[in-house]
């Protein structure tokens, strides 16, 4: 892919926000582009090649399998987000995988080695990055309070909140989410069985909250999901 392109992305990108042209058009040199299809899974490599991805387009699943093969959600991502190696010591846990949830899924990439080289001269980037693997913590510890504090339903309630502030068209006097998670994504996001999901759905649609087909949710009470 040339460099414009990558350019293009790159400088569209918070990460990459107030850094000059020729610093954006050095790390364009650096870097690598990925269209990943719909449910096409890769892994952050290891070593000096880990790699440290951003998310252009689309959206993404972050998994992790134990050693019976059970996996745990441990995150969905929206664009711009960014993942993969995030400590940057060439060692990302060789049991979690990412997984693109829609067709056209652009991913732009450095390796840990020339992702630092990339910091070690240009301090804005660093600090744009230490501030969103900053917020990413803050998100995870909410995340830990949630299963801690509050039972499924609320769980679900907060997901779909957070979901619709990242994700949500507003239309009218509605909210508009598409709906590329599965019921069982979602359970294994807030830690709960497929058929609690399933369960749990039925009854806000019931109360009027929301509506609900493939491809599409809807949440009525703007107030209630606010």
């Amino acid at each position: 892919m040339n460099n414009e392109l990558k350019y293009v992305y790159l400088k569209s990108h918070p990460l990459f926000a107030n850094m000059s042209e020729k610093q954006i058009a050095e790390a364009s040199e650096l870097a690598k582009v990925k269209t990943v299809y719909r449910g096409e899974t890769f892994d952050y490599g290891a070593s000096g090649y880990s790699k440290v991805y951003l998310l252009i387009k689309g959206k993404i699943k972050i998994t992790l399998c134990d050693e019976l093969d059970n996996e745990l959600i441990k995150d969905i991502l929206t664009a711009p987000d960014i993942f993969g190696d995030l400590s940057l010591d060439g060692r990302p846990s060789a049991d979690e995988f990412a997984q693109a949830l829609m067709a056209n899924t652009v991913v732009c990439y450095f390796t840990v080695g020339d992702f630092k080289k990339l910091m070690q001269e240009n301090t804005t980037l660093a600090l744009n990055y230490a501030n969103t693997v900053n917020h990413k913590l803050q998100k995870l510890e909410t995340r830990h309070s949630d299963l801690v504090f509050h039972d499924a339903k609320s769980r679900l309630i907060r997901f779909i909140k957070n979901w619709a502030r990242t994700d949500g068209n507003r239309i009218g006097d509605k909210i508009i989410l598409n709906n590329y998670l599965t019921h069982s994504d979602i359970a294994g996001v807030i830690a709960t069985s497929r058929q609690s999901v399933n369960v749990l759905f039925n009854e806000l649609r019931d109360s009027g909250m929301l509506a609900y087909d493939r491809k599409k949710i809807q949440l009525n009470d703007l107030i209630a999901w606010n």
